[in-house]
């Protein structure tokens, strides 16, 4: 994609931003904007495409670092937690950025009609892989975000024009990651079966065993090949979900310390304070009282 397009697409996001803020009326599509760098922040990717069109970011897995700034798209294949920090903004060149979610339903329609095609190049280890966005993009992106201006269309077109990105996605030298997303039987799959057990039982007693019986491999290649997905064993994995978690409770300010680290399966308040410095850098009583002024702050601005 040429400098051209890139900001043309800049352009209507940074009007879409002026309208609409970060949430659009288009479904599964989130607008980005910073005019300085921030300091590293913690969230969860879902599948999704992820686009900066000015600036630059960079999201850790685990020990992995995903560096991409103007005309790169990072795709997630996986829900996974990550820390993320813009590093290239200023008030005259802001961070410029979007992000779609993925169906798998439509990877997975898709790759039926590719037939043959859809075994492709064998898919990358990883949840998370930075790519070129390809030009072939440039038409159904600008039409997506022209959306918000002519809403009756949203229901019809946006469904549409998605399918029209997921299948250039599908299609270029990205495919293969894609592919992880909608292939039931691929081994990315199978390891996602395990991610989201992980995620809606995160606070339970974690079984190696029962996990590599759901993804249908034997412990030890189980064990292998989800940290080859997600830069993390499975107890690391389960850890860094119970303390986000516990970082949305604490901005919530409805429970005390000792016992939200009870509610998320620690037996020990000593440990849970160790655990949650080490990840954010503070304990968790201050840390939560800092998030909750800034939430405030930012409420009255």
């Amino acid at each position: 994609m040429d400098r051209t397009d890139l900001d043309r697409l800049k352009t209507q996001v940074l009007q879409l931003w002026r309208s609409c803020g970060r949430e659009t009326p288009v479904p599964g599509l989130t607008l980005a904007c910073a005019e300085r760098p921030s300091g590293p922040f913690h969230g969860v990717y879902r599948p999704s495409l992820c686009v900066v069109l000015q600036g630059a970011k960079v999201s850790r897995l685990g020990e992995r670092a995903y560096r991409y700034d103007a005309g790169k798209c990072l795709i997630a294949s996986l829900d996974v937690p990550i820390r993320a920090e813009i590093t290239g903004a200023s008030p005259g060149a802001p961070y410029i950025a979007f992000a779609l979610s993925i169906d798998p339903a439509v990877v997975a329609e898709l790759i039926l009609e590719q037939g043959r095609d859809a075994a492709g190049p064998p898919p990358e280890p990883g949840a998370l892989g930075v790519h070129p966005l390809p030009a072939e993009l440039t038409g159904p992106l600008e039409r997506l975000l022209a959306l918000p201006d002519r809403p009756r269309d949203i229901p019809v077109l946006a469904p549409m024009i998605r399918r029209e990105i997921v299948w250039h996605l599908l299609t270029g030298p990205q495919g293969a990651a894609l592919r992880q997303i909608g292939l039931a039987d691929s081994r990315m799959a199978r390891i996602g079966q395990a991610v989201a057990w992980i995620r809606d039982h995160f606070a339970e007693t974690l079984s190696v065993a029962h996990l590599s019986g759901l993804a249908g491999m034997s412990p030890a290649t189980f064990h292998r090949h989800f940290k080859a997905a997600t830069g993390m064993t499975p107890v690391q994995f389960q850890k860094r979900i119970r303390l986000q978690e516990a970082r949305h409770l604490l901005l919530a300010g409805g429970a005390d310390v000792a016992r939200i680290g009870f509610a998320l399966g620690y037996e020990s308040p000593s440990q849970f304070s160790r655990d949650y410095r080490r990840l954010f850098g503070a304990p968790p009583g201050r840390d939560g009282a800092q998030i909750r002024r800034e939430a405030a702050s930012h409420d009255a601005a």
